[in-house]
């Protein structure tokens, strides 16, 4: 039996453990061993939950629990996550994630890190949430060179660009009814001005663009977001046969690596056209493969934590 931790218990951590306890036959099945939640650090309680008695507010006490060797991590931020998550690295633990901004900034440091002490640190649950893209990236893809990575990363953005194309509704009452409906922050800034996206396309080009790549910051790359856009910009587009969309740009070329994010104009007739409402989708271009893209729900408590658990999958069956 493999034993694994979970800190934070928000949307995406109680995701991953819904998902390990109620998919837990076919898990065990698959891994060749059952999978158990040992630990879950939160600073809250849950009183009433079936996974009360695992809840630990002190983080010692899944650093120093030999049994424990896989932690997912789903708290978000980068302090005290990164000092958790190297010293958990260096205790031999695998970490696997879903924090975008924590991969997007330390992710190299920790890949070596987890290198060095013989264990994984891997985040396919940071990009696109249910997608399966970082893997595919690295490994599927792998015979290729990676030319350009074009996608719509941020499903808050892309819901309040199609219902303001579609239905005629101004910026301020859709992010209203994103905020209602669970889809966008209280504060949706890093949404709307493109700071999600933008870590999201940096993560994907350090990954594909191998060291022509390996220096691209989040902090470096140029990003408008959605904020702007007016039912007006909207229509203008549609009558040029166009929808916008906002999009994280990534292109290899002469050996150089240049990103972007932010609003495009889209031709109807392109695949990332038609991608509305929460969804997303990357389209990769390799030398062999022609364009491939990836679709599917890119945010969600079960989205984001099915990316997790396949990831303490992947480390448990190797």
């Amino acid at each position: 039996m493999v034993q694994v931790a979970i800190m934070g218990f928000g949307t995406v951590g109680s995701g991953a453990y819904d998902i390990l306890i109620e998919n837990a036959e076919g898990i065990s099945q698959n891994c060749g061993q059952p999978i158990n939640v040992k630990r879950i650090l939160d600073l809250r309680q849950f009183p009433g939950h079936p996974a009360e008695a695992l809840v630990t507010a002190n983080f010692e006490d899944i650093l120093n629990d030999s049994e424990i060797t896989i932690v997912a991590e789903a708290m978000g931020g980068t302090s005290p996550v990164y000092e958790f998550t190297k010293a958990l690295l260096m205790a031999g633990k695998s970490v696997v994630t879903s924090n975008k901004e924590m991969v997007a900034t330390y992710g190299t440091e920790l890949i070596e890190l987890a290198k060095k002490h013989g264990c994984k640190y891997l985040f396919e649950a940071s990009v696109c949430a249910a997608i399966p893209i970082i893997h595919p990236l690295t490994q599927c893809l792998a015979a290729n060179t990676i030319t350009e990575i074009k996608g719509i990363l941020n499903g808050t953005t892309n819901y309040i660009l199609t219902n303001m194309q579609k239905n005629g509704e101004s910026f301020d009452a859709v992010l209203k009814s994103a905020q209602a409906k669970g889809y966008a922050e209280r504060d949706p800034a890093s949404d709307v001005e493109g700071h999600d996206t933008c870590r999201k396309i940096a993560i994907l080009a350090w990954l594909a663009f191998g060291e022509h790549g390996k220096n691209v910051s989040w902090t470096d790359i140029p990003t408008t977001g959605i904020t702007q856009i007016t039912l007006a910009d909207l229509q203008k587009a549609d009558e040029d046969g166009c929808v916008i969309k906002l999009i994280g740009h990534a292109k290899l070329e002469n050996n150089k690596v240049t990103c972007k994010v932010e609003p495009m104009r889209i031709p109807k007739d392109s695949p990332l056209a038609n991608i509305d409402g929460v969804y997303n989708a990357v389209l990769v271009t390799g030398n062999f493969t022609g364009d491939v893209m990836f679709y599917g729900q890119g945010a969600g408590k079960l989205a984001t934590g099915s990316s997790i658990v396949g990831d303490i999958m992947r480390i448990v069956r190797k």
